[in-house]
């Protein structure tokens, strides 16, 4: 039952933004740029953003030169150099936005271990970066084999290693708990612990039909004239006919570990293992192709066979001499397309999406609340 106070002036917004991860809060936060005098609302459904914003592991990165030819087969060069452009910018604009020393971020690089086809892939290297320097001026990837003593890793499992020298690593949690100090400096509201369960669209104006955490019978709905979702992997509860699959990403951390050898960020096996150093303690995630069709899912637990595989990595490939034990373990859930290509585009005449940033959001989020913004706003 709600007051003729709230019904007056809580209730109706020009914009109304679902989902309070790095894309929705960059994405009100480019809105207020264009539109100083606007209403805007954000809804999260969970207490904290329920998705990957903060569960992800912190890779501030443009991709690996494994992931990125694999990319190439699959895309061409153009698509390929757009999107890794688009990953830079969007980085660039948080860093803007937050400032470095608030995110915690670090430009320590970042390193692809080579398991297997060592001699393909750095020979690739030269092809790469003469590809990518007209648009980042200088040499991004090179050979990094010889630090592979250095860091420690198991020499008979790690075959070569190539060094992007631009990535970097940030913490999840201090980047959005700025981003929402900005909101708030910026007279964006927030509302969280209530789920959109409905976007029913008139002529006149949409109605945003949400349902409070844990309150099945607490059903308020907001009116806006632009609708703006950014819930990634989560858009199919109200716009089932969008083509994203949920995946869960899984990730543990050890406990500190005395004169760890390595700083920045590492991935291996295209990409689906990836590790960092936080202080020094390993931040360790990855794992779903182990089983995709179990870890397509929007089901945020943590699973034996996954947490196990990672555990067996380091002890066996990462820090096979070091002793440690696991402090964390957790899981996220990310949106991914087919040709992993973000989707950005007015899904209705009231309705914008912005979705499928396909494990890269921490690099993408800002960069897709911009276009998204500027969208709902043509």
């Amino acid at each position: 039952m709600l007051s003729i106070w709230e019904k007056e002036a809580l209730l109706e917004y020009d914009f109304i933004i679902i989902g309070a991860g790095i894309t929705g809060l960059s994405a009100a936060l480019s809105l207020r740029e264009k539109k100083p005098h606007a209403s805007i609302l954000i809804l999260e459904r969970g207490l904290l953003p329920t998705g990957a914003s903060t569960k992800n592991a912190g890779f501030a990165c443009i991709g690996t030169i494994g992931e990125n030819l694999n990319d190439i087969a699959l895309l061409g060069e153009d698509r390929v150099i757009q999107l890794m452009i688009k990953r830079w910018e969007g980085l660039q604009l948080t860093r803007k936005r937050t400032g470095d020393s608030s995110i915690d971020f670090e430009q320590n690089g970042g390193y692809e271990l080579l398991i297997e086809n060592k001699n393909e892939t750095l020979d690739k290297i030269n092809y790469l970066n003469t590809l990518l320097k007209p648009h980042f001026k200088k040499p991004i990837y090179s050979d990094a084999t010889p630090l592979i003593p250095t860091f420690g890793f198991n020499k008979k499992m790690v075959k070569g290693m190539v060094f992007n020298h631009i990535d970097g690593q940030l913490h999840s949690g201090k980047m959005i708990h700025k981003l929402w100090q900005l909101c708030g400096e910026q007279r964006i509201k927030i509302i969280t612990g209530a789920e959109v369960i409905s976007v029913p669209e008139s002529s006149q104006k949409l109605q945003v039909v949400t349902q409070l955490l844990n309150t099945p019978e607490s059903v308020i709905s907001f009116g806006t004239s632009q609708l703006l979702i950014c819930t990634n992997a989560f858009i199919k509860k109200l716009l089932p006919d969008v083509k994203v699959c949920p995946a869960r990403g899984q990730v543990l951390t050890t406990s500190p570990i005395p004169n760890l050898p390595f700083k920045g960020t590492f991935n291996f096996d295209e990409g689906y293992y990836y590790f960092r150093n936080l202080n020094n303690r390993i931040l360790f995630g990855g794992g779903r192709n182990l089983n995709f069709e179990a870890e397509n899912t929007i089901e945020l637990k943590i699973t034996q066979t996954v947490q196990h595989k990672l555990e067996w990595y380091l002890r066996e490939m990462i820090v096979p001499d070091k002793p440690f034990s696991i402090t964390e373990r957790w899981a996220g859930i990310m949106g991914f397309g087919i040709d992993k290509t973000p989707e950005v585009r007015r899904y209705s005449e009231r309705i914008c999406i912005g979705v499928k940033l396909n494990g890269m959001g921490v690099a993408l989020g800002s960069k897709i609340g911009e276009e998204l913004a500027l969208l709902s706003i043509t």
